[in-house]
């Protein structure tokens, strides 16, 4: 023969490996071993993006977390407590009975107390009063006045008469209206100043009404 041998023709019987009968090698058998999990390349590199853009989401919001909470310092610091009511902190304290200035309009007596504020931020006392119809009330110093936490000031109350039926023979418990305000809120609040203050009270009044039905006479 001449010509040289051509391409051996497959023999009957010859077939294409299946996918099951592929020789077993170092990399997967089919396309289910080339592209496990995935419907082609393409698909793989979709999750991957996904997967991707995911993570530089999550890691974009946290620093930008971040970067609030280190340029809002407050944030993390504990709320400041508020500060305490102003009738928490302020003690009123009966002194004792003073003299009245010569040349002072009858059935006028004068009081002194004690006004202190413990704690917290300043008190102003916008307004004091007593309950009892028949008497007009004044102060020295007048309202309204301030004090500072840690000190404590004299208050000087001076009571007139003016109506000797609209008081009480004998002032068992009486007590004494302050209007506090400070930077928490503004209270009423009565004050009850003890027994001394009461027994004071009672026997000024007496006093200043003792005369009264010899003044209508008089009148």
């Amino acid at each position: 023969m001449s010509g040289g041998v051509g391409p051996v023709e497959p023999g009957e019987g010859t077939r294409a490996w299946e996918a099951e009968e592929a020789p077993e090698t170092g990399a997967p058998r089919g396309r289910t071993g080339l592209f496990h999990g995935c419907h082609g390349f393409h698909g793989c590199d979709g999750r991957r993006r996904r997967a991707v853009l995911g993570a530089l989401v999550a890691a974009l919001l946290l620093t930008v977390g971040a970067l609030l909470w280190a340029a809002w310092p407050q944030e993390r610091q504990q709320a400041a407590p508020q500060p305490p009511f102003p009738s928490q902190v302020v003690e009123v304290e009966y002194l004792g009975p003073l003299p009245v200035p010569p040349g002072t309009r009858p059935r006028t007596f004068a009081l002194e107390v004690l006004l202190r504020v413990e704690a917290g931020p300043p008190v102003t006392a916008t307004r004091l009063a007593q309950p009892y119809a028949g008497i007009f009330l004044t102060s020295a110093p007048r309202t309204p006045f301030r004090t500072t936490a840690g000190s404590a000031r004299k208050i000087v109350i001076t009571m007139h008469v003016t109506d000797c039926e609209n008081v009480p023979t004998d002032a068992g418990l009486p007590f004494l209206d302050v209007t506090l305000r400070n930077a928490r809120a503004i209270q009423d609040h009565s004050f009850i100043l003890g027994s001394s203050y009461a027994q004071d009270l009672s026997q000024a009044l007496q006093v200043a009404c003792s005369n009264e039905s010899g003044n209508h006479q008089n009148a």
